[in-house]
């Protein structure tokens, strides 16, 4: 059962049905799951890339999970709390659960697996994150990620589902440092899109990555993850893609609001959700309440939530008084 029918949870239902798997893809919408049915394929989001025949879509919930021995949550970070409790009762006792979900929970700025173990008790869970396009994903380019789980057994079994000729999946059993870093690196993303919407350059670009990446490991290790794990695909990897590409949402939402745009402006040009907005606000306050320093972050938060000009907000990051690199 693939919960969430986004550009991603569709990509990665196509990946587990090519497989030889047989999936459910879950929509709340009605609507939704009747004109995927009738085209196919996923033509909002993923155009011209036709369903597997092992892949059926549909709106309830229970049809979705209740025989599933595997359950991929893919669905946006405000909404994972919800899916959850309402999938709970209706769960395979000994199903287990994944996401691809990266964001934090909204208002609490837990971490996802907290989240999880609170709706759905114990039972084997994993997380899915790296550098990975859903377009370039369901189109079968050559991509790899990280399975992490706090069960070596369990990233295994979940790696071997999504193992095929162009997708590669590594394990780990690194689950905070692999949430933390496919949340942190979309906030990333949208202070690279500022500074590439402002025309500041590849230099700009290369340092705000740089110390980007510095400000993901303080956090990380803070909470409990491995510094490995940073260096990887699901931190930077993810953190290298998202910043430098198009096609994610995040940049592109930095990019809007360099020429001028409202986050809500920008939000309605995109017309996905955008997860480095609400995240960069979560993920402020986590920093502040463990007294970590994250300036980027901080000035990202500044221009989304406090009116903060984008220009204004670069030149405060180059004025901080020198240091040490490593300090």
């Amino acid at each position: 059962g693939v919960l969430g029918a986004g550009s991603w949870g569709t990509a990665l239902a196509m990946v587990l049905s090519r497989n030889g798997a047989r999936v459910k893809l879950w929509s709340h919408l009605p609507a939704q799951v009747k004109q995927l049915r009738q085209d196919g394929e996923n033509r909002e989001f993923l155009p011209g890339i036709s369903f597997p025949d092992r892949l059926e879509v549909t709106d309830d919930l229970g049809s979705a999970v209740q025989y599933s021995d595997e359950v991929l949550v893919v669905v946006p970070s405000h909404a994972f709390q919800q899916v959850l409790e309402s999938a709970a009762p209706l769960c395979n006792a000994d199903s287990s659960v994944s996401w691809a979900t990266k964001g934090l929970e909204p208002l609490t700025g837990k971490l996802l697996h907290q989240v999880a173990e609170e709706c759905l008790g114990p039972r084997p869970f994993a997380v899915i994150s790296g550098p990975s396009f859903a377009g370039e994903v369901a189109r079968g380019l050559p991509t790899a990620i990280t399975v992490a789980s706090a069960s070596r057994r369990h990233a295994k079994r979940v790696a071997g589902y999504l193992q095929c000729d162009c997708f590669r999946p590594y394990t780990s059993e690194d689950v905070i440092g692999l949430e933390v870093g496919g949340a942190t690196k979309n906030v990333m993303a949208i202070a690279a899109g500022i500074a590439d919407g402002l025309g500041f350059g590849a230099n700009t670009r290369a340092a705000l990555i740089t110390r980007g990446l510095a400000e993901i490991m303080r956090l990380g290790l803070t909470l409990g993850g491995r510094q490995e794990t940073f260096m990887g695909l699901g931190g930077l990897g993810d953190l290298v893609l998202t910043c430098t590409d198009d096609q994610s949402r995040n940049r592109r939402m930095g990019l809007a609001l360099a020429r001028g745009l409202s986050v809500d402006q920008a939000q309605g040009e995109i017309q996905q959700e955008v997860e480095g907005v609400m995240t960069a606000r979560e993920i402020h306050q986590q920093a502040r309440l463990l007294q970590v320093e994250m300036p980027i972050t901080e000035q990202t938060y500044l221009v989304l939530f406090a009116g903060q000009d984008p220009r204004a907000a670069v030149q405060s990051l180059l004025e901080r008084q020198s240091k040490a690199e490593t300090g």
